[in-house]
């Protein structure tokens, strides 16, 4: 008998969540059954340490519409989001985070708009429930993305969305190493909308996004995205050229016209020191392209399931 797709699929990447997960997985069967009852939920678990997966384990065998798998190591929350659209099998799927700031009452929302005929419905949050400082680096943080990686992208919109099937078919047949889940998903170009969301306080404890993480996030990102900071780097030496050259014209026409000596020879110094400096930064950015491309040359698989809850080898493509 063939088996019945669930409408819709939350796919939700986890992470020392132990603490919000009986929450969440109450509030989100309350908002998707007013929907459908076909629905499943998959967690993907990223080895945070703590008692997560006790609690996935327990939730799937009391409710089979839930699925879960737990990672060997730690990944990413990009790559649990992955693994999860590897996996999920409804027509619709819901990307959200763990933590409730993303609220499960917002789906019957953006199921509703998706069905005016998009592809894509983005959760576009009302003011952020983050201390200032949190808001001020994700801030930065799009502004930078955005210059850099030549994407215009909504600080204002996260990973929390639901998309059609077509797009999670397509999502999958991206298989890069270096994952940003918002830029790949606006990189297909599928119709999209917005609708205005609440944004939650975090149900507990804080963000594990520190800030030395979210520009590692930043910067490998920019680098899969765009070579726009090899361009800049190509742009800066020109205008470094030219500006060396005028001055040096200055310093010859002065020299002859008035009679001033060539001197300077701590400036001269401090000039070499700050062209090598320049060099050896242009050198490391192209060094750090190579190294990417070398990265996904060995074509490695972007995670490891260590355990799962179900039967991995029934995907629904």
């Amino acid at each position: 008998m063939d088996q019945k797709i669930p409408i819709i699929s939350v796919v939700i990447p986890v992470y020392k969540a132990e603490n919000c997960l009986d929450e969440l997985y109450r509030r989100l069967v309350a908002a998707l059954e007013t929907i459908t009852p076909d629905f499943e939920i998959v967690l993907v678990e990223d080895c945070g340490g703590d008692r997560s997966w006790e609690i996935i384990e327990r939730l799937s065998a009391q409710d089979g519409r839930v699925k879960g798998m737990q990672f060997s190591r730690n990944f990413g929350q990009h790559y649990g989001i992955t693994a999860g659209l590897d996996y999920c099998n409804g027509d619709w799927a819901v990307v959200m985070d763990c933590d409730l700031q993303d609220r499960p009452e917002e789906i019957p929302r953006l199921y509703a708009k998706a069905q005016e005929g998009y592809d894509i419905v983005l959760a576009r949050r009302g003011p952020r429930q983050d201390p200032p400082l949190k808001r001020f680096t994700s801030w930065l943080f799009y502004k930078v993305f955005s210059y850099l990686a030549d994407i215009e992208y909504d600080a204002q919109t996260g990973n929390f969305r639901i998309m059609s099937r077509k797009v999670v078919n397509n999502f999958r047949k991206i298989r890069e190493q270096l994952r940003f889940f918002g830029g790949l998903v606006q990189w297909m170009g599928f119709p999209c909308a917005s609708i205005d969301v609440e944004h939650a306080e975090r149900h507990e404890g804080k963000s594990t996004y520190t800030f030395s993480k979210l520009w590692k996030l930043a910067a490998e990102t920019i680098i899969a995205y765009s070579d726009k900071p090899l361009r800049l780097a190509i742009r800066f030496g020109f205008l470094m050229a030219f500006l060396s050259f005028c001055y040096g014209v200055y310093v010859i026409v002065r020299a002859f016209l008035y009679g001033v000596p060539i001197m300077g020879w701590s400036s001269l110094i401090v000039s070499l020191y700050f062209i090598g400096g320049i060099i050896i930064s242009i050198l490391g950015i192209m060094g750090i392209y190579l190294g990417k491309a070398f990265d996904e040359s060995k074509k490695r698989p972007l995670y490891i399931i260590r355990r799962a809850t179900f039967d991995e080898s029934i995907r629904i493509d």
